[in-house]
């Protein structure tokens, strides 16, 4: 009878949520049915800086639905994508961009467009305890990352000009760290683990395709060591040479070193 009864309570509790909801929709509407496009997207503008995304939202949908040619329905787009994107609402920031991207292709905007894509792509965590922890963009997805780095590069090709430019170059180089970041991750796996081979391949790709992260250097010790390892005495002398001259300083140099005896890298923070 209990679970009869929650499962009740339930339901009248999420019912009279949708009710809500639908009468502040309606409500929205019954107040702004006189306005004009200009006043009501001043009214949603306010309620952007205010930091109420929702109503926001649905005072820019009203909008749209009611001055579909108008410039500020073009501008709304874009507005709701930003408030989509400030309430975490990833995915649907990225599909009303997606629709602005469709619809006007040729607005004036569109760089402000593809850099809120960016953004919204990017996805950083913006959460309290992650600011706390400082989290390491390594550590994220590199979908992600893959991702904001195209539509960030498509930016700058394409308005190398656009106020966001340098911002996005910022980004980008971030975003090149992480994705060393991510491939150092699976090659220390591999390493830890006697996957020597697997993990002088990772390395070799870091070297290779990142050449002004921080993770070369390690990279380059990792070659050496999975060398070593592999009985390849030539290799791992050739690749010590070129830790060498590019890092002589190196810790890596001073000793044989295995995996467990370094504090996987934070030295060079």
């Amino acid at each position: 009878m209990k679970k009869i009864l929650l499962v009740v309570s339930l339901s009248v509790a999420l019912a009279a949520c949708a009710n809500t909801q639908k009468g502040t929709v309606d409500k929205d509407a019954q107040i702004t049915q006189d306005w004009s496009v200009e006043q009501l997207y001043a009214e949603a503008q306010d309620e952007l800086n205010s930091h109420n995304y929702t109503r926001a939202v649905k005072l820019y949908e009203i909008l749209e639905s009611r001055f579909p040619s108008s410039r500020h329905s073009q501008h709304s787009l874009l507005d709701t994508a930003y408030a989509y994107y400030k309430d975490g609402e990833r995915e649907k920031a990225l599909a009303t961009i997606a629709r602005f991207q469709r619809q006007y292709p040729q607005h004036p905007n569109m760089d402000y467009a593809l850099y809120l894509q960016g953004l919204t792509a990017f996805n950083e965590d913006q959460s309290f305890l992650n600011k706390l922890a400082s989290q390491d963009w390594a550590d994220r997805d590199p979908k992600a990352n893959l991702e904001a780095y195209r539509v960030f590069a498509q930016l700058v090709a394409q308005y190398p000009d656009s106020k966001y430019t340098p911002d996005a170059v910022v980004r980008m180089a971030k975003l090149v760290d992480a994705l060393a970041g991510n491939e150092m991750a699976v090659a220390r796996y591999y390493l830890k683990r006697g996957a020597y081979i697997a993990a002088s391949s990772r390395a070799q790709k870091i070297v290779q395709r990142y050449q002004n992260t921080r993770f070369v250097e390690e990279a380059l010790a990792m070659m050496e060591l999975s060398y070593k390892k592999l009985g390849k005495p030539q290799l791992a002398e050739d690749t010590r040479r070129v830790l060498a001259h590019n890092f002589p300083n190196s810790p890596f140099l001073q000793h044989d070193w295995k995996p467990d005896d370094m504090p996987w890298w934070r030295y060079w923070k």
